[in-house]
This record gives C-alpha cells, structure tokens and sequence, in this order.
C-alpha cells in the first residue's frame, strides 16, 4: 500500500485528506461541541453578524441567544431562522483547509490561502443567514428548500471554485528565485 501511495499523488492527496477530515470532524463533533463552548460562541458570532447586516440593510430584526443550541435570528413579523452547530460552516472550514493542506503544492501559498479561505466561507455563511432570514420573513413557504438545496449547493460551490482556483493558481507554481 505503502508503493502505491508514494508513487499516485492523486491517491495519497485522497487517503490522507480523508483521514484528516474524518480526525478533525470527530474532534469536532464530540469534544469541541460537547466539552466547550466555543461552538456556541462562533453561533453567537453568525447571529450578531447576521443581525448587524439585516439592520444595516433596514430590517427591523429580533434575535435569541441561548446556551443550549437554541438560536434564533429573524425579521420582525417572522418566525426567524434557528442557527444550530450544523449551520456554522465549522465542518467546511475544515474540509477547505485539508483540501488545500494536503493538495500538492508550494507551502507559502498555503499560508495565506487557507486563512483567506475561512473568512470568505464565513463571510458567505452570515450572507446565507441573512438571505435565509429574508426569506423566513417574505416566502416562508420556501425557506425549507432554499436552506436544503439551494444555500447547500451555493456554499459547496463556492468551496469547489476556491479549491480549483487555489490548483488552478498556486498549487502548481515553482516558488520564485532569487536569481540575478
């Protein structure tokens, strides 16, 4: 098996990164969510983010925050959508950073790839709250198949295109020499 890693990038990229993924998301899943707090906390983060956007565009909004996964942020008139432990993009953070990690490529690249990653995906994932608040607030009879589908498909979308960019762009690139 060993033979076969070294010599299929291809292989060793999925073996490896699926190993990670599955250590980090078990991590995740049973000591982060169950042992701390701070996945309430980056909740907490997504709602008052959310809710600054939804004020700053001129909706008059509500929100609750609890400690024990009972989350709510909506639009005045609606019943809101509740933000919960899968909706805090915390499991794709982790999927864009191995992906990228274990991808064959120049290291530096990485280093600031990854970090500009997490923050775009973060910053799509308070616009998919928003939008999802609007939605409760306007047609709540579509909210449940906008949050399954189409809000799904837009955010892992938007991770694919980050990932082949990040091939496309830098994962191929020869650091550059210091020749004279």
């Amino acid at each position: 098996m060993r033979a076969v890693l070294k010599k299929n990038a291809f292989l060793r990229f999925i073996v490896f990164s699926s190993i990670t993924y599955l250590l980090f998301f078990l991590v995740y899943q049973f000591i982060v969510k169950r042992h701390s707090n701070y996945d309430q906390k980056f909740i907490g983060l997504i709602i008052t983010s959310s809710d600054w956007v939804l004020q700053t565009i001129g909706y008059n909004t509500f929100s609750r925050l609890q400690d024990l996964d009972f989350q709510i942020i909506g639009i005045d008139g609606s019943n809101g959508v509740w933000v919960g432990s899968n909706c805090n993009a915390i499991s794709l953070f982790i999927l864009f950073s191995v992906f990228i990690v274990f991808y064959p490529g120049h290291q530096k690249s990485k280093w600031w790839f990854i970090p500009f990653g997490l923050v775009s995906i973060h910053l799509l994932n308070i616009l998919r709250v928003v939008c999802l608040a609007i939605i409760a607030n306007s047609y709540p009879t579509l909210l449940n198949f906008n949050h399954t589908y189409t809000f799904t498909f837009l955010v892992y979308a938007y991770i694919f295109v980050l990932w082949v960019w990040w091939v496309n762009s830098f994962a191929n690139k020869k650091p550059a020499s210091n020749e004279s």
